[in-house]
């Protein structure tokens, strides 16, 4: 995501929310990494509680993230 993009959407979220957390993911690269940024803005505890929140409701809505391990996941910085 483009950071002018990036800059329109916080702060349009942050008028009408005292919290919010953004995800953005950036396609493919050719050898298959992805760029994932996160950010939010608000109370930490409060980002914190969404982001489970998020995932809790992901989990009941898709049975397949049962055999999604974070094993298969690996994080490049």
């Amino acid at each position: 995501m483009k950071n002018r993009d990036a800059s329109q959407i916080k702060k349009e979220l942050a008028k009408k929310h005292a919290c919010y957390v953004l995800i953005t993911c950036d396609p493919p690269s050719s050898d298959g990494n992805m760029q994932v940024c996160m950010s939010y803005e608000g109370d930490a505890t409060l980002a914190a509680y969404l982001l489970r929140g998020a995932q809790n409701f992901m989990e009941e809505q898709d049975e397949h993230m049962e055999g999604f391990s974070q094993n298969n996941l690996r994080i490049v910085e």
